[in-house]
């Protein structure tokens, strides 16, 4: 799956056009290495994301289309 669909998916990011402009714009790093929106995302990747002053990481624990709001948690873990 795209790095911009799983964060939308995953709900780390709400909207798939800002997960997009947030990859171009280089605040998304996927195992230390900043990336763009269309890598694929697999299961033991650790995806960084900065917000200004702070920095989200978190680890993919599973990569699905499609997941209901409430199991969105299961897919990451947060470090």
């Amino acid at each position: 799956m795209r790095l911009d669909k799983f964060l939308k998916v995953s709900r780390l990011i709400k909207r798939r056009t800002v997960a997009n402009e947030a990859c171009d714009a280089g605040r998304v790093s996927v195992n230390g290495k900043p990336q763009k929106a269309g890598y694929e995302v697999k299961t033991g990747d650790v995806i960084a994301i900065s917000f200004g002053q702070k920095t989200v990481e978190a680890e993919v624990l599973d990569v699905q289309e499609t997941v209901k709001k409430e199991n969105a948690g299961d897919l990451i873990r947060f470090l």
